[in-house]
């Protein structure tokens, strides 16, 4: 696992983090010509070719978009899965799961609307990625008290649903887990705390929630040095919100934890999100792209 990090010379920001994104908006055949038996020259013989295995036909499911189905779970829980190209008609593979977590004031479409399962399509199509599902969750009550139980829900409803009706596999190391702005602060409350369940963990302009915030360190320090998940964090330069990712950052640093740090130029905001996705699907299935599928 690379370790890149930049230093940073920012002032940690005081703004709170709670509220953490805006409002939507509205939305050759080889030449064997004779020679004359007058030339003089010597021909020397051609050597017969190699036998090549054919080249499996692409199927034409591969040229066709992936499909969205809405689930709902209870009364308050939905979720939105992305099937790609050819997952109805191989019946026989599985695939690895991406979890992708909105931002707060949003709901499950905010990923779909961000060019997710289009940036998916086009990379699975060209054969760049191997194929995987997406799972965008619906956190859209977190101003209500249910809100709060978002993340048990998660570990005790969605992943064990959705690898039980999808041809998932049910491996750590085949689940990733990441969110945008309030997403990215449970990213982080159920990375850190639940580490085992994923291989992958990505924060992009992660909101910590403030009861993490002054036990950062010590879940950091829970996770023995030789389990911790690949790890990705992104804010970008005019983030208000940005305080306690570089507090983050930092103490992952001082822990001598590998990690990706991106600093890029924009805000919290879904025009900064929208410009990074097919980068941050790109590192998601990093580890998938090399290892078997079936």
């Amino acid at each position: 696992m690379k370790f890149i990090y930049r230093s940073l010379y920012l002032s940690v920001l005081t703004v709170g983090l709670w509220t953490c994104a805006q409002p939507p908006p509205a939305p050759t055949p080889l030449n064997t010509a004779a020679i004359p038996y007058s030339t003089p020259t010597a021909v020397p013989a051609t050597a017969a070719p190699v036998p090549q295995s054919p080249t499996p036909e692409r199927p034409a499911c591969l040229d066709q978009p992936g499909i969205l189905e809405t689930i709902k779970l209870e009364d308050i829980q939905e979720l939105i899965v992305y099937l790609p190209p050819c997952y109805q008609e191989d019946i026989n593979q599985r695939y690895p799961v991406l979890y992708l977590l909105h931002g707060q004031t949003y709901t499950a479409d905010q990923w779909v609307r961000l060019g997710a399962p289009a940036a998916a399509d086009r990379l699975i199509t060209a054969e760049e990625l191997t194929p995987f599902l997406i799972v965008f969750p619906d956190d859209r009550y977190w101003n209500l008290s249910i809100g709060s139980g978002f993340g048990q829900r998660f570990l005790d409803r969605i992943i064990p649903y959705v690898d039980e009706h999808y041809r998932t596999i049910p491996e750590r190391e085949q689940r990733a887990l990441g969110g945008m702005s309030r997403g990215g602060g449970w990213v982080t409350h159920l990375g850190l705390t639940r580490w085992e369940l994923f291989g992958a963990l990505g924060l992009h302009s992660p909101a910590i929630f403030q009861a993490d915030r002054p036990v950062l360190d010590d879940m950091i320090r829970a996770i023995p040095q030789d389990q911790w998940p690949r790890l990705w964090v992104d804010i970008g330069d005019n983030d208000s919100e940005g305080g306690y990712a570089l507090v983050l950052g930092n103490l992952l640093t001082a822990n001598g934890i590998p990690h990706e740090w991106r600093l890029y130029a924009g805000a919290h905001d879904e025009a900064y999100w929208g410009a990074h996705v097919e980068e941050y699907l790109r590192w998601y299935i990093e580890d998938w792209n090399q290892s078997p599928s079936e």
